[in-house]
This record gives structure tokens, C-alpha cells and sequence, in this order.
């Protein structure tokens, strides 16, 4: 196929398009700075976009870090615009081009707090920042769906690799022996290893049945409690300092809440699609991240 990819700069971005490559996809990569060569286009997030003739499928990751910066008002509203205004201009160009299908970015934060609930992709929204975030962010591919392209929306849990995301930013406090749960650790883990991730999104861009959102996360939930046990003993380093909430509130204001928040997300598109996971357990996951290159 002819793929646009959009948002593709970052941890999930550029393995995606070597992934896509290697599969003999061609891949055209939307730049904001002067294209470098034939398989970059310069655009502008905000402004109308013709795509390239003959693309079969646009797949948009754009959106700034949620846990990249603290959480001002400034920065909040940044998360917003920058995920929802390129979705829009893209879902539009989606449609008047009439562009088969549109792979959109999506976060699990649709679903709120669960608690120990367990949520599929029938699960209704929560009702804080995120999940407000999530649901202004899906809503703008409309014009996409209104014009019958085929629209799968990632809710994307934790993809799990030593060299960014999740995984990254825990790795040299547990190595140091300084890692260990958040709080009582009973918030479940939304995880997903990175190879799995890339393996689900290039599964639900040739999948034909696969529509809607779905769930980008692994087989098997666990407890941060359970998650830390599991990387503590991958990394050979013990994991007994519980992290009080007020320091992650100090370091990360608002966005330190997130990381109390239970998401038991469960796959259920990707389960009933038959995608044939390659890590389906925490264990297998970490091993994984902490031992495997990228693809590149």
C-alpha cells in the first residue's frame, strides 16, 4: 500500500514506518520542516493538505507527550490542540479524497478511572481531563467516517521498551535499586510490548474488518504491585520503596495524579480479530524491552 503517516518522529512514530517498510508497504512521512527527500511532504497541522494521489491509507500519531512537561493550563491545552487540530485536518482531506482508511491515535485515558473493572471497547468514556481529551480527539475524524473510509481508532495503553515511554523514564531509578509500587499498588497497568504494538497496527491497517477503536494493549492486565515485582526481577534489582503520591504530585503536578489512575483495559477488537500476540504476559514483555533492539 501507499501510506501517509503523520506524527511520526517520536518512540512509536519511527519504528512504525521502518515496520511498515519492511513489509514492502511505500511510505510517505508528513514533515513540518522542508521535506529532506521524496518519502517526506511538508505540511502545516492547521492548514487544508492534499495528499498524495494514489494513497491508500493515512495513519496520524501527532500529539504532544502527555508526561513530558508539568500539566500547567498552557500545557493542557497544548495536549488538546495537538492531537485533535492535525486529526481534523487529515480526517477532512481523508474524505474529500476518498481515501480508503484512516488509522487514528487514541489514548486508553478514554475510559477515565476503572478501578477493578474490567473495560472493552464498548465501555462508555470517563469524565476527567483525558478521557475529555480521548473523546474530542476521536470525534474529529467525523468527516473520515461521514465519507465511508474505514476509521480504527488506537486507544494506546503503555507500549513498553527501554528506550522511551513508560519503561524509560522508570528505568534508571530501578536499576538503582530505588524503584518500587506507586502507592498500595493495586491500579491496574494498561501495558502492551512495543513489538506488539507495531504488530497491531499494521494488522488493523490490512485487516478489512477491523473498524472503531481498539483497545492497544496486552492479553493480560496487571497491579502496578505486580508490574513492579516483574521489572524488578527482570533488572535483578529489589523493589521495596513504595512512591508516595505527594512526590509525584510535586515533581509532575497535576499529571502525577495520572499515575495512580487504575485503567484495566482489556483487547477486546484485537482478541476477536485473532491478532497473534507475541508477548502475552508482563514478563515476556519486559524481557523483551530490556533485550531487544528497535526496529529500525
Amino acid at each position: 500500500m501507499r501510506i501517509v503517516v503523520a506524527g511520526a518522529s517520536g518512540f512509536l512514530g519511527q519504528p512504525l514506518l521502518s515496520t511498515l517498510r519492511s513489509a514492502g508497504h511505500e511510505v510517505i512521512q508528513l514533515v513540518r520542516r522542508p521535506a529532506a527527500d521524496p518519502s517526506e511532504r511538508q505540511w502545516d497541522p492547521a492548514e487544508p493538505i492534499r495528499l498524495p494521489d494514489g494513497t491508500d491509507a493515512v495513519v496520524n500519531l501527532c500529539g504532544v507527550g502527555v508526561g513530558d512537561r508539568r500539566w500547567t493550563d498552557e500545557y493542557q491545552a497544548l495536549i488538546l490542540s495537538s492531537r485533535v487540530v492535525p486529526t481534523a485536518t487529515l480526517a477532512r482531506a481523508v474524505a474529500a479524497q476518498r481515501i480508503p482508511v484512516l488509522v487514528n491515535a487514541s489514548g486508553v485515558g478514554f475510559y477515565g478511572e476503572t478501578g477493578d473493572r474490567e473495560v472493552t471497547e464498548l465501555s462508555p468514556p470517563g469524565d476527567d481531563f483525558l478521557a475529555g481529551v480521548s473523546i474530542h480527539w476521536e470525534e474529529a475524524t467525523a468527516p473520515a467516517v461521514t465519507a465511508g473510509s474505514r476509521v480504527v481508532l488506537l486507544r494506546t495503553g503503555y507500549p513498553l521498551h527501554r528506550d522511551g515511554g513508560f519503561l524509560k523514564a522508570q528505568l534508571v531509578p530501578f536499576k538503582m535499586g530505588l524503584g518500587g509500587r506507586l502507592g498500595n499498588g493495586r491500579q491496574w497497568v494498561p501495558w502492551i510490548s512495543l513489538y506488539d504494538w507495531l504488530g497491531a497496527a499494521q494488522f488493523v491497517l490490512d485487516d478489512d474488518r477491523v473498524e472503531g477503536p481498539v483497545n492497544m494493549v496486552g492479553p493480560a492486565p496487571v497491579t502496578n504491585a505486580q508490574f513492579t515485582r516483574a521489572f524488578g526481577a527482570e533488572l535483578h534489582r529489589p523493589t521495596v520503596m513504595p512512591i508516595p503520591k505527594a512526590a509525584l504530585k510535586i515533581l509532575y503536578g497535576e499529571f502525577g495524579n495520572e499515575a495512580y489512575r487504575s485503567l484495566r483495559v482489556m483487547p477486546g477488537a484485537l482478541t476477536a480479530a485473532g491478532f497473534p500476540y507475541r508477548h502475552r504476559t508482563i514478563s515476556q514483555a519486559l524481557h523483551a524491552a530490556l533485550t531487544d533492539p528497535v526496529p529500525a
